[in-house]
């Protein structure tokens, strides 16, 4: 049996997404492109449609030749098989999709119109795209119809098993979640929860070391993920790192919100989560300044709280660490696209505080969608091809695991977020906000800082971490002063998650801080391998002299609750 799609259905696939893409340019090219832009474009495109459909429609012979042309090379992964490149019909309708696309972005990067227009143009018109490849369908995936001809139909049955469990779990599985048990084999280091109450639960973990540093470490990790990104596995265990390198460690494990904090507001996460996990770690160790590090709305979170104790002048951070955080939002990167006034007030309508039905909730599978679709080739069409039209269940992954493991946030809390820092951008400036009754200056706060930046990071501009620089006095004196910039290579999340152990990727260095971002890249030093020794180096003398590790968790004042990694982090949203 043929399992390759024919000549003729294939070209008429091809016709009516070209007729598409023709109703789409006619849509963009009316007044949003200029003309000469439009013409150059579409000349482009007939011509590079003729040549395929030559191609094609001559069954790989050119005229005049002995032989017939080699097969095209269809630079795609998607379509990177023998099947789609071996098949003259596979290999038209690919190399036609390609270049549908690339007319489509090439109009979208034409468009005339302010930045924030011509991004969420962009942005429509990749997802579009990446939604519309052959790729994702039976009927034109060469690959999926021959597996489904060998195995006699059973991978499209297991296809259907699993979207009809997906469909019930709400989410395209990205990794075989049954492998992994929180507390197990991800978030399994040694420690025990010593405080909790409404809003998070504090870890203390076991010392690895006979001696620790006196001055203790809290780390304050996103609230719109789990903690357990800092502890994946012990091999790339930011927490087990950090413990190996003899510092006494306490985390913050945010609760997965319910109805019962619905109301739940910014000043709210701020006092009784950072502000409140400070004092019981000074409660427990009995040190007077402890070192701290936030992690992307973590360190926006922890910085607010740190403001908020400046202006009650109060100082417990010996130093700070911010990993892929943004306090000025002057550049959001791709997230950008989603706020506007509009989008802010309708949120605020919906869920925020004033709602006429009463506060909501960002419900955490809505944020996880959002994330997945800002790379949807990697994070949905490809899960889509494998799961369903192939009937291949995903490997199993820590981190795609725990990407999938979202959590909710109250509404009027979000709605406070948004508008104050991604619409207004009011963090930055010092006295313009509130918060927990004080004016919020983040230049008050009197410690060293180490601010990290990862160099392909989609969500925070490695550029807009490094914003954060002029914002700190630092220590001892003048601001920028007392502050180190480090940039990471690779992502949000594969950037910051590089143990040494690895040896991959690398960083970039410089102690010098330049106004501009460029202008500290263009003379930074490049070094092999990961930033964690750099960061370890530089924290090793804030952490005091070494004293004897402690022998059990907490003291008499605040009493080992539960083994790590406790109850909250196991709430599903």
């Amino acid at each position: 049996m043929d399992t390759q799609p024919s000549m003729a259905f294939m070209a008429q696939h091809a016709q009516a997404f070209g007729q598409s893409i023709g109703d789409t340019l006619k849509a963009l090219g009316g007044s949003s492109v200029p003309p000469a832009t439009w013409l150059s474009l579409q000349a482009e495109y007939l011509k590079g449609a003729a040549e395929i459909w030559n191609q094609a429609v001559g069954g790989g012979v050119i005229p005049g030749a002995d032989k017939p042309a080699a097969k095209p090379v269809i630079k795609d992964r998607r379509f990177s098989s023998e099947a789609w490149a071996s098949n003259p019909s596979t290999a038209y309708v690919a190399q036609m999709y390609l270049l549908n696309a690339r007319t489509l972005m090439s109009l979208a990067e034409a468009v005339q119109g302010d930045a924030k227009t011509r991004a969420r143009v962009r942005f429509a018109v990749q997802q579009w795209i990446d939604a519309s490849s052959p790729s994702n369908f039976l009927a034109t995936n060469p690959d999926a119809l021959k597996l489904a001809v060998e195995t006699q139909g059973d991978s499209l049955n297991r296809g259907m098993q699993q979207l009809l469990e997906d469909v019930k779990k709400g989410h395209v599985s990205q990794t075989d979640e049954s492998v992994f048990e929180v507390g197990r084999n991800v978030a399994s280091s040694e420690g025990a929860v010593v405080f909790e109450n409404e809003f998070f639960q504090l870890i203390e973990y076991k010392p690895t070391t006979a001696k620790v540093h006196e001055r203790p470490m809290l780390f304050v990790p996103p609230c719109i993920n789990k903690y357990y990104i800092l502890d994946l596995q012990p091999e790339n265990s930011v927490i087990g790192y950090t413990v190996a390198n003899g510092h006494r460690l306490f985390v913050v494990s945010w609760r997965n919100p319910d109805e019962t904090m619905v109301e739940k507001t910014w000043d709210d996460y701020i006092e009784n989560g950072p502000i409140a996990a400070i004092d019981a770690v000074r409660g427990i160790t009995g040190a007077q300044t402890i070192n701290t590090l936030g992690f992307c709305v973590g360190g926006t979170i922890l910085a607010t709280a740190l403001a908020v104790l400046a202006a009650r002048k109060q100082h417990p951070a010996h130093s700070l660490t911010l990993l892929t955080t943004l306090l000025d939002f002057s550049d959001n990167g791709v997230l950008d696209i989603f706020v506007d006034e509009a989008a802010v007030q309708l949120r605020e309508m919906t869920i925020g505080a004033e709602a006429p039905s009463g506060p909501g909730m960002l419900k955490g599978k809505e944020l996880a969608t959002t994330f997945s679709f800002l790379r949807p080739n990697d994070l949905v069409w490809n899960y889509v091809v494998g799961n369903y039209l192939k009937g291949e269940a995903p490997p199993p992954f820590d981190l795609l695991y725990w990407n999938g493991d979202s959590t909710n946030l109250p509404g009027p809390m979000y709605c406070w977020y948004l508008r104050h820092t991604y619409l207004q951008n009011e963090l930055k400036i010092p006295g313009r906000l509130t918060v927990c009754g004080e004016k919020v200056d983040l230049g008050a706060i009197k410690a060293p800082v180490y601010v990290y930046g990862s160099r392909e990071d989609h969500i925070v501009p490695w550029t807009s971490a490094y914003r954060s620089v002029p914002l700190f006095t630092g220590a001892p004196s003048g601001r920028g002063k007392g502050v180190r910039f480090v940039l990471g290579a690779s992502g949000h999340i594969a950037g910051v998650i590089n143990p040494p152990a690895a040896k991959k990727r690398s960083y970039w260095s410089n102690s010098q801080l330049p106004a501009k971002a460029e202008d500290w890249f263009s003379s930074a030093t490049e070094h092999a391998g990961s930033w964690w020794p750099d960061w370890s180096q530089w924290l090793e003398p804030l952490g005091g002299k070494l004293v004897a590790a402690p022998k059990g968790y907490g003291n008499r004042s605040y009493k080992v609750i539960e083994p790590a990694p406790g109850r909250y982090v196991k709430v599903k949203a």
